[in-house]
Protein backbone atom coordinates (compact mmCIF):
# COMPACT_ATOMS: atom_id res chain seq x y z
CA UNK A 1 0.00 0.00 0.00
CA UNK A 2 1.38 3.85 -1.08
CA UNK A 3 -0.22 6.65 -2.01
CA UNK A 4 0.47 7.95 -5.53
CA UNK A 5 -2.69 9.78 -5.96
CA UNK A 6 -3.08 12.16 -3.03
CA UNK A 7 -6.68 12.85 -3.17
CA UNK A 8 -8.81 16.04 -2.13
CA UNK A 9 -11.11 16.34 0.34
CA UNK A 10 -13.66 17.31 -2.74
CA UNK A 11 -12.69 14.15 -5.06
CA UNK A 12 -12.69 11.94 -1.70
CA UNK A 13 -16.77 13.64 -0.91
CA UNK A 14 -17.69 12.96 -4.56
CA UNK A 15 -16.22 9.22 -4.32
CA UNK A 16 -18.79 8.85 -1.52
CA UNK A 17 -21.58 10.39 -3.05
CA UNK A 18 -21.81 7.02 -4.91
CA UNK A 19 -21.92 4.86 -2.02
CA UNK A 20 -24.61 4.67 0.96
CA UNK A 21 -21.71 4.86 3.53
CA UNK A 22 -22.30 7.92 5.39
CA UNK A 23 -21.02 10.92 6.06
CA UNK A 24 -17.01 11.42 5.95
CA UNK A 25 -15.05 12.30 9.11
CA UNK A 26 -11.46 11.32 8.43
CA UNK A 27 -9.04 10.16 5.85
CA UNK A 28 -5.70 9.06 6.19
CA UNK A 29 -3.00 8.15 3.85
CA UNK A 30 -1.35 4.66 4.23
CA UNK A 31 2.20 5.08 3.73
CA UNK A 32 3.35 1.02 3.41
CA UNK A 33 3.17 -1.39 0.17
CA UNK A 34 4.56 -0.25 -3.79
CA UNK A 35 1.24 -0.73 -5.79
CA UNK A 36 -2.12 1.50 -5.19
CA UNK A 37 -2.76 4.09 -3.39
CA UNK A 38 -4.26 3.47 -0.08
CA UNK A 39 -6.92 4.79 2.51
CA UNK A 40 -7.80 4.87 6.05
CA UNK A 41 -11.59 5.96 5.72
CA UNK A 42 -13.49 6.97 8.28
CA UNK A 43 -17.59 8.11 8.27
CA UNK A 44 -20.26 8.04 10.90
CA UNK A 45 -21.10 4.69 9.86
CA UNK A 46 -17.82 2.85 10.17
CA UNK A 47 -14.09 2.23 9.44
CA UNK A 48 -12.85 1.47 5.41
CA UNK A 49 -10.10 1.19 3.20
CA UNK A 50 -9.87 3.25 -0.01
CA UNK A 51 -7.98 2.29 -2.59
CA UNK A 52 -6.91 3.67 -5.86
CA UNK A 53 -5.79 1.38 -8.38
CA UNK A 54 -2.79 2.60 -10.39
CA UNK A 55 -2.07 -0.49 -12.45
CA UNK A 56 -4.70 -2.96 -12.42
CA UNK A 57 -7.39 -1.84 -15.16
CA UNK A 58 -11.13 -1.81 -15.07
CA UNK A 59 -10.86 -5.35 -16.87
CA UNK A 60 -8.79 -7.18 -14.52
CA UNK A 61 -10.47 -5.83 -11.25
CA UNK A 62 -13.75 -7.77 -11.34
CA UNK A 63 -11.47 -10.84 -10.48
CA UNK A 64 -9.98 -9.43 -7.57
CA UNK A 65 -12.99 -7.65 -6.26
CA UNK A 66 -15.32 -10.74 -6.84
CA UNK A 67 -12.35 -13.23 -5.20
CA UNK A 68 -12.45 -11.47 -2.16
CA UNK A 69 -16.18 -11.29 -2.02
CA UNK A 70 -16.36 -15.28 -3.36
CA UNK A 71 -14.07 -15.86 -0.18
CA UNK A 72 -15.75 -13.20 2.80
CA UNK A 73 -19.06 -15.00 1.54
CA UNK A 74 -17.53 -18.24 2.69
CA UNK A 75 -17.04 -16.66 6.45
CA UNK A 76 -13.32 -16.40 5.77
CA UNK A 77 -11.91 -13.01 7.65
CA UNK A 78 -11.24 -11.19 4.11
CA UNK A 79 -12.55 -7.39 2.93
CA UNK A 80 -15.81 -7.99 0.94
CA UNK A 81 -15.85 -5.04 -1.91
CA UNK A 82 -18.85 -2.34 -0.83
CA UNK A 83 -21.22 -1.99 -4.09
CA UNK A 84 -22.12 1.88 -5.17
CA UNK A 85 -25.19 2.99 -5.58
CA UNK A 86 -25.45 1.77 -8.88
CA UNK A 87 -24.67 -2.01 -7.82
CA UNK A 88 -21.04 -1.61 -9.14
CA UNK A 89 -17.79 -2.93 -7.05
CA UNK A 90 -15.98 -0.14 -7.82
CA UNK A 91 -15.85 3.17 -9.29
CA UNK A 92 -13.76 5.89 -10.45
CA UNK A 93 -11.55 9.59 -9.68
CA UNK A 94 -9.40 10.77 -11.32
CA UNK A 95 -9.81 8.14 -14.59
CA UNK A 96 -8.50 5.31 -12.36
CA UNK A 97 -10.53 2.62 -10.36
CA UNK A 98 -11.29 2.59 -7.08
CA UNK A 99 -12.85 0.77 -4.41
CA UNK A 100 -14.11 0.53 -0.70
CA UNK A 101 -13.77 -2.64 1.49
CA UNK A 102 -14.11 -2.96 5.03
CA UNK A 103 -11.52 -1.82 7.42
CA UNK A 104 -11.01 -5.48 9.53
CA UNK A 105 -9.88 -5.46 12.65
CA UNK A 106 -6.52 -6.13 14.36
CA UNK A 107 -2.95 -5.63 13.40
CA UNK A 108 -0.05 -6.88 11.76
CA UNK A 109 2.89 -9.39 14.11
CA UNK A 110 6.12 -8.27 13.50
CA UNK A 111 7.60 -11.10 15.17
CA UNK A 112 5.59 -14.19 14.68
CA UNK A 113 5.41 -16.74 17.20
CA UNK A 114 4.76 -20.41 16.39
CA UNK A 115 1.27 -20.14 17.53
CA UNK A 116 0.47 -17.37 14.80
CA UNK A 117 2.00 -19.30 12.19
CA UNK A 118 -0.11 -22.31 12.70
CA UNK A 119 -3.33 -20.27 12.48
CA UNK A 120 -2.01 -18.32 9.21
CA UNK A 121 -1.28 -22.11 8.00
CA UNK A 122 -4.71 -23.41 8.56
CA UNK A 123 -6.24 -19.98 6.75
CA UNK A 124 -4.04 -20.16 3.52
CA UNK A 125 -5.65 -23.71 3.65
CA UNK A 126 -8.86 -22.62 3.80
CA UNK A 127 -8.56 -19.82 1.53
CA UNK A 128 -7.72 -22.62 -0.99
CA UNK A 129 -10.41 -24.71 -0.71
CA UNK A 130 -12.54 -21.66 -0.46
CA UNK A 131 -11.54 -20.96 -3.84
CA UNK A 132 -11.97 -24.03 -5.39
CA UNK A 133 -15.13 -22.88 -6.57
CA UNK A 134 -14.66 -19.47 -8.29
CA UNK A 135 -15.39 -19.34 -11.76
CA UNK A 136 -13.61 -16.20 -12.23
CA UNK A 137 -10.20 -17.25 -14.32
CA UNK A 138 -6.88 -14.84 -14.22
CA UNK A 139 -3.28 -15.87 -14.43
CA UNK A 140 -0.72 -14.65 -11.98
CA UNK A 141 0.20 -11.47 -13.49
CA UNK A 142 3.54 -11.46 -11.56
CA UNK A 143 4.35 -14.80 -12.57
CA UNK A 144 7.07 -16.65 -14.96
CA UNK A 145 5.80 -14.51 -18.00
CA UNK A 146 6.82 -11.09 -15.86
CA UNK A 147 10.07 -12.60 -14.71
CA UNK A 148 11.17 -12.58 -18.15
CA UNK A 149 10.27 -8.92 -19.28
CA UNK A 150 11.21 -7.68 -15.77
CA UNK A 151 14.70 -8.93 -15.62
CA UNK A 152 15.36 -7.95 -18.85
CA UNK A 153 14.02 -4.61 -18.15
CA UNK A 154 16.72 -4.77 -15.05
CA UNK A 155 19.93 -5.60 -17.47
CA UNK A 156 21.30 -2.42 -17.50
CA UNK A 157 21.03 -1.79 -13.65
CA UNK A 158 22.92 -4.98 -12.95
CA UNK A 159 26.33 -6.08 -12.70
CA UNK A 160 26.88 -9.09 -14.58
CA UNK A 161 27.30 -11.52 -12.12
CA UNK A 162 24.17 -10.20 -10.35
CA UNK A 163 22.22 -10.60 -13.71
CA UNK A 164 23.73 -13.90 -14.41
CA UNK A 165 22.31 -15.41 -11.02
CA UNK A 166 19.23 -13.69 -11.59
CA UNK A 167 18.43 -14.92 -15.17
CA UNK A 168 19.65 -18.31 -14.47
CA UNK A 169 17.17 -18.79 -11.99
CA UNK A 170 14.42 -17.34 -14.74
CA UNK A 171 15.48 -19.83 -16.60
CA UNK A 172 15.92 -22.92 -14.84
CA UNK A 173 11.73 -21.93 -13.38
CA UNK A 174 10.63 -21.71 -17.16
CA UNK A 175 11.81 -25.27 -17.53
CA UNK A 176 10.46 -26.43 -13.95
CA UNK A 177 6.97 -24.44 -15.20
CA UNK A 178 6.90 -26.56 -18.54
CA UNK A 179 7.08 -29.89 -16.83
CA UNK A 180 4.00 -32.19 -16.91
CA UNK A 181 3.52 -33.27 -13.56
CA UNK A 182 4.39 -29.74 -12.11
CA UNK A 183 1.42 -28.67 -14.69
CA UNK A 184 -0.91 -30.81 -12.72
CA UNK A 185 0.24 -30.02 -9.45
CA UNK A 186 -3.00 -29.01 -7.19
CA UNK A 187 -4.06 -25.06 -7.68
CA UNK A 188 -6.47 -22.42 -8.21
CA UNK A 189 -6.80 -18.54 -6.92
CA UNK A 190 -3.88 -18.09 -4.50
CA UNK A 191 -3.09 -14.92 -3.11
CA UNK A 192 0.45 -14.55 -4.10
CA UNK A 193 1.69 -11.82 -1.21
CA UNK A 194 0.39 -13.19 2.25
CA UNK A 195 3.27 -11.58 4.17
CA UNK A 196 2.91 -11.09 7.65
CA UNK A 197 2.11 -7.07 7.09
CA UNK A 198 -0.99 -8.87 4.86
CA UNK A 199 -2.54 -10.70 8.43
CA UNK A 200 -4.48 -8.74 11.15
CA UNK A 201 -3.97 -10.09 14.12
CA UNK A 202 -6.94 -9.45 16.32
CA UNK A 203 -5.74 -11.01 19.91
CA UNK A 204 -5.32 -14.82 19.85
CA UNK A 205 -7.24 -15.07 16.48
CA UNK A 206 -6.54 -13.68 12.49
CA UNK A 207 -8.99 -10.45 12.05
CA UNK A 208 -8.40 -10.16 8.60
CA UNK A 209 -6.10 -10.71 4.99
CA UNK A 210 -5.56 -8.17 2.89
CA UNK A 211 -4.13 -7.26 -0.29
CA UNK A 212 -5.19 -9.17 -2.51
CA UNK A 213 -4.23 -7.45 -5.55
CA UNK A 214 -1.70 -9.82 -6.60
CA UNK A 215 -4.18 -12.45 -6.48
CA UNK A 216 -4.34 -15.16 -9.78
CA UNK A 217 -4.62 -18.55 -10.69
CA UNK A 218 -1.23 -20.64 -10.10
CA UNK A 219 0.03 -23.56 -7.97
CA UNK A 220 -1.37 -23.40 -4.24
CA UNK A 221 2.20 -25.07 -3.70
CA UNK A 222 3.68 -21.58 -4.90
CA UNK A 223 1.76 -19.76 -2.97
CA UNK A 224 2.46 -21.42 0.49
CA UNK A 225 6.04 -20.71 -0.41
CA UNK A 226 5.88 -17.78 -0.73
CA UNK A 227 4.00 -17.47 2.74
CA UNK A 228 6.67 -19.28 4.24
CA UNK A 229 9.46 -17.44 2.95
CA UNK A 230 8.20 -14.40 4.99
CA UNK A 231 6.36 -15.83 8.12
CA UNK A 232 9.39 -18.88 8.79
CA UNK A 233 12.37 -17.12 8.14
CA UNK A 234 15.24 -14.63 9.86
CA UNK A 235 14.34 -11.62 7.71
CA UNK A 236 18.10 -10.68 7.79
CA UNK A 237 19.94 -14.02 7.06
CA UNK A 238 16.63 -16.01 5.05
CA UNK A 239 17.37 -18.68 6.87
CA UNK A 240 14.24 -20.84 8.41
CA UNK A 241 13.10 -20.04 11.78
CA UNK A 242 12.28 -23.81 12.54
CA UNK A 243 9.56 -24.08 14.65
CA UNK A 244 7.53 -21.80 12.86
CA UNK A 245 8.05 -23.40 9.64
CA UNK A 246 6.61 -26.38 11.41
CA UNK A 247 3.85 -24.70 12.64
CA UNK A 248 2.84 -23.68 9.80
CA UNK A 249 3.22 -26.41 7.55
CA UNK A 250 1.50 -28.42 9.87
CA UNK A 251 -1.63 -26.06 10.32
CA UNK A 252 -1.97 -25.92 6.53
CA UNK A 253 -1.33 -29.93 6.54
CA UNK A 254 -4.08 -30.46 9.03
CA UNK A 255 -6.65 -28.71 6.24
CA UNK A 256 -5.68 -29.54 3.30
CA UNK A 257 -3.06 -32.39 2.95
CA UNK A 258 -0.12 -31.57 0.87
CA UNK A 259 0.31 -34.47 -2.17
CA UNK A 260 3.56 -36.01 -2.39
CA UNK A 261 4.20 -34.46 -5.78
CA UNK A 262 4.09 -31.75 -3.78
CA UNK A 263 6.97 -32.71 -1.63
CA UNK A 264 9.41 -32.90 -5.23
CA UNK A 265 8.53 -29.24 -6.39
CA UNK A 266 8.86 -27.83 -2.96
CA UNK A 267 12.39 -26.96 -2.95
CA UNK A 268 11.63 -25.42 -6.78
CA UNK A 269 8.39 -23.11 -5.13
CA UNK A 270 10.78 -22.08 -2.31
CA UNK A 271 13.22 -20.76 -4.88
CA UNK A 272 10.58 -19.61 -6.97
CA UNK A 273 8.67 -17.53 -4.15
CA UNK A 274 12.60 -15.78 -3.21
CA UNK A 275 13.03 -15.29 -7.33
CA UNK A 276 9.88 -13.52 -7.66
CA UNK A 277 9.92 -10.96 -4.80
CA UNK A 278 13.87 -10.56 -5.31
CA UNK A 279 12.83 -8.83 -9.58
CA UNK A 280 9.86 -7.15 -8.22
CA UNK A 281 12.35 -5.32 -5.56
CA UNK A 282 14.88 -4.90 -8.13
CA UNK A 283 12.57 -3.48 -10.57
CA UNK A 284 11.00 -0.98 -7.58
CA UNK A 285 14.42 -0.11 -6.99
CA UNK A 286 15.93 0.85 -10.22
CA UNK A 287 11.92 1.63 -12.21
CA UNK A 288 10.11 3.62 -9.14
CA UNK A 289 7.07 5.29 -9.48
CA UNK A 290 6.64 8.86 -7.79
CA UNK A 291 4.72 8.70 -4.99
CA UNK A 292 3.56 11.06 -2.18
CA UNK A 293 3.86 8.27 0.56
CA UNK A 294 6.16 5.07 -0.16
CA UNK A 295 8.80 3.02 1.67
CA UNK A 296 11.12 1.10 -0.62
CA UNK A 297 11.68 -2.42 0.44
CA UNK A 298 15.40 -3.93 -0.06
CA UNK A 299 15.72 -6.39 -2.62
CA UNK A 300 18.89 -8.13 -1.10
CA UNK A 301 17.03 -10.00 1.70
CA UNK A 302 15.48 -11.84 -1.36
CA UNK A 303 18.75 -12.57 -3.33
CA UNK A 304 20.29 -14.21 -0.12
CA UNK A 305 17.01 -16.24 0.72
CA UNK A 306 17.14 -17.26 -3.02
CA UNK A 307 20.65 -18.33 -2.36
CA UNK A 308 19.86 -20.32 0.33
CA UNK A 309 17.00 -22.07 -1.23
CA UNK A 310 19.08 -23.46 -4.00
CA UNK A 311 21.10 -25.94 -1.36
CA UNK A 312 19.68 -25.38 1.91
CA UNK A 313 19.64 -28.96 3.52
CA UNK A 314 16.57 -30.25 5.42
CA UNK A 315 13.98 -28.36 3.99
CA UNK A 316 10.79 -28.37 6.54
CA UNK A 317 8.12 -30.48 5.36
CA UNK A 318 4.89 -31.79 7.52
CA UNK A 319 4.59 -34.89 9.01
CA UNK A 320 1.97 -36.64 7.59
CA UNK A 321 -1.38 -36.23 9.58
CA UNK A 322 -3.05 -39.12 11.21
CA UNK A 323 -6.40 -40.64 9.55
CA UNK A 324 -9.32 -40.33 11.42
CA UNK A 325 -10.97 -43.50 12.86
Amino acid sequence: MAVFTDLSRDEILALLDQYRLGKLLALQGIPSGIENSNFFLTTDTGQYVLTVFERLDAGQLPFYLGLMRHLARRHLPVPEPFETTKGALFTYVRGKPAAIVLRLPGKAVKSPQAEHCALVGELLARMHLGGRDYEVFQPNLRGIGWWKDAAACLQPYLDDETFNELIEEVIYQDSVSRRADFEQLPGGPIHADLFRDNVLFDGSKIGGVIDFYFAGFGPWLFDLAITVNDWCVDLVTGEFDKPNAAALLQGYHAVRALEETEQVYWRAMLRAAALRFWISRLYDQYLPRPAAMLRPHDPSRFERMLKLRVHEPDLPWPHPVPRQA
